[in-house]
């Protein structure tokens, strides 16, 4: 197949920093069967033309889009309280490796907030909705829907690492457990799996129409679904940093999938002749 028939997936990401996740996401999208185009604030475009969605990580997003000012830690607050020993000497055996990796996987950070992603970024999402275009968010991304459709979230997840750290690798270390019967089980083909965790905050309360399909073992969550769409799941681990997992692939070629199936009926419909009057 020409790569013009592929179908064409927006990829947004910051302006500055956000290399590492393009890259990898453009491979996991071209192996999925699919065309990556990098989408950012300065670089901005509509979904004309385009099949598919991801809405990457990054910066945080603005709390004052979910009602809430922004809250600020200290040292004290954000320190676990107790930490198993052998989870906490398996992550200092796994520390050089875990360096290692983000230096290799890592360009230079873009600001912890960035208004210009919020904006592009919301206004894809809310013209993805009601075109009903398929649509995956990842980490930043899975919150950013979340909080476009309602619902709102943790600024900082401290109270829920009080028996072990939190991790922060692109290894997959963290055991989540997805629902059974959900859309995103189907996608993936599993109802648990180990996935990697770069995050600081999380969804708090779902939005209309988000239900939240998946959790980690402390109660956060990883993974919600649009309830009233074609294909619009968030997840916030990056499974772009994961193409050694069947599963993890095969969130880009369901999402794929979906993309050339909607081109489809879009140009079908497009195509139709107009109804009598």
């Amino acid at each position: 197949m020409a790569e013009r028939n592929h179908p064409v997936i927006a990829v947004t990401g910051p302006d500055q920093g956000g290399l590492a996740a393009w890259w990898a996401t453009r491979l996991a999208v071209t192996m999925a069967g699919g065309r990556a185009v990098r989408v950012t604030p300065k670089r901005p475009r509509s979904l004309q033309g385009i099949h598919g969605l991801i809405i990457g990580g990054g910066a945080d997003v603005d709390p004052t889009l979910y009602g809430e000012t922004e809250e600020h830690f200290t040292f004290e607050e954000l320190r676990p309280r107790r930490r198993r020993l052998g989870r906490f000497l398996l992550t200092l055996l796994l520390a050089p490796l875990i360096y290692l990796s983000r230096r290799l996987l890592s360009t230079k950070r873009g600001p912890r907030k960035d208004a210009g992603r919020d904006e592009l970024e919301s206004a894809l999402i809310d013209a993805a909705l009601a075109a009903d275009i398929p649509t995956l968010g990842i980490c930043r991304g899975a919150q950013l829907l979340n909080v476009r459709c309602g619902g709102s979230l943790y600024q900082e997840l401290s109270a829920f690492y009080r028996e072990a750290p939190q991790a922060h690798t692109i290894l997959p270390y963290k055991d989540v457990v997805i629902a059974q019967g959900s859309r995103l089980a189907e996608v993936m083909g599993v109802t648990d799996c180990e996935v990697n965790s770069m995050h600081r905050q999380a969804i708090k309360a779902p939005g209309t129409a988000i239900r939240a399909v998946a959790h980690e073992r402390s109660g956060v969550i990883q993974g919600v679904e649009h309830t009233a769409a074609r294909l619009v799941v968030g997840v916030q681990w990056h499974p772009e940093y994961l193409p050694q997992r069947p599963e993890q692939r095969a969130l880009f070629r369901s999402l794929i999938g979906a993309a050339a199936q909607w081109r489809t009926e879009s140009d079908r419909a497009a195509e139709a002749p107009p109804a009598p009057r």
